[in-house]
């Protein structure tokens, strides 16, 4: 005997107002759009069809339906131990972009490849520029140190004919640069996006996956699976978010007239207080915080620039003309 059935909103007014995700999974929908998702789906004690949350192979497949269906992806898949990630709050993050950009285009999103967008770290999953270019016709360069990363990415694009010309991918040859490395001279990027490491160690990160698997399956799991949480550099490295940003808002600099916008998730509010610091020792000239949730969970997108007001306007202007 299940219990009652639960009642739940129509729509999940968290998200941005444009994000395809905001209704609840409809998992007969999904499945006739990719009938592999099937075996994984059943009913959970609410008597409502879910997945198992919890076994990295139904998450990536409902990756694979979510993208086959949303943003007709034909061919998804990552190399085991690579990180699965939740296309709802990656969407929204592209979507606020968008909305950052329209602020220095007299409050139009923009559309269509002049907007050249760089996802420093695109991992295995290649997730941003596909929303990015499916939503708005942005074209993207998507960096990474790891170069198995970037075969993975490499094969989506490859494997789907409508992201091949849009998106670009360079090799991170330092792993301690963000910028450096990536960014070339004749660059003209209007929106950099970056999810960046979140924890400060391995064993940081192992607590933290087996947090998240204990909480799905409502025990404690003391082991954790393989394929579920991510690769090292996509989960943590030396100093964690904090240095992470740190380095990126110090390195952006340098790159102040290659790229109108630079931003970057950041899952803890405890951090902003010296990111802001730090973006006012670089004296960026503009700086917005963007709220963000989904389900219990909230995080923020950090944005800056060094351009004025003019400047910004002036920049869009220069990419219709071209």
């Amino acid at each position: 005997m299940h219990p009652p059935k639960r009642e739940h909103p129509k729509e999940k007014t968290g998200l941005h107002p444009r994000n395809k995700h905001r209704a609840r999974y409809n998992f007969k929908e999904l499945t006739r759009s990719c009938p592999e998702l099937a075996p994984y789906v059943r009913l959970n004690e609410y008597n409502d069809e879910s997945i198992d949350f919890s076994n990295a192979d139904a998450v990536k497949m409902l990756n694979s339906a979510i993208l086959k269906q949303t943003y007709s992806i034909n061919y998804w898949n990552i190399p085991q131990g690579y990180l699965c990630p939740p296309i709802p709050g990656r969407a929204d993050y592209i979507h606020h972009g968008a909305d950052v950009i329209a602020g220095s285009n007299r409050g139009n999103v923009p559309k269509g490849k002049r907007i050249v967008c760089l996802d420093i770290g695109v991992g295995a999953n290649c997730i941003y520029p596909i929303i990015g270019t499916k939503e708005y016709g942005w074209t993207f360069i998507g960096s990474d140190s790891e170069p198995a990363a970037l075969a993975s990415a490499s094969t989506i694009i490859e494997k789907n004919s409508s992201l091949q010309g849009l998106i670009s991918l360079r090799l991170q040859p330092n792993a301690n640069d963000i910028f450096r490395g990536i960014i070339r001279a004749d660059d003209h990027i209007t929106l950099s996006v970056c999810n960046p490491p979140f924890h400060t160690s391995f064993e940081e990160a192992q607590a933290g996956t087996l947090r998240k698997l204990s909480n799905l399956q409502r025990k404690r799991i003391t082991k954790p699976l393989l394929n579920f949480g991510g690769k090292n550099n996509e989960l943590w490295c030396e100093g964690g978010e904090e240095r992470f940003v740190k380095t990126m808002i110090l390195q952006s600099k340098e790159f102040a007239e290659s790229c109108l916008w630079f931003s970057t998730l950041v899952s803890k509010q405890a951090h902003l207080k010296n990111i802001y610091r730090t973006l006012n020792k670089v004296q960026a000239l503009d700086v917005k915080t963007v709220q963000m949730s989904q389900g219990n969970k909230t995080s923020r997108i950090v944005a800056w620039t060094f351009h004025t007001k003019a400047q910004q306007e002036s920049w869009m202007d220069a990419l219709r003309d071209k």
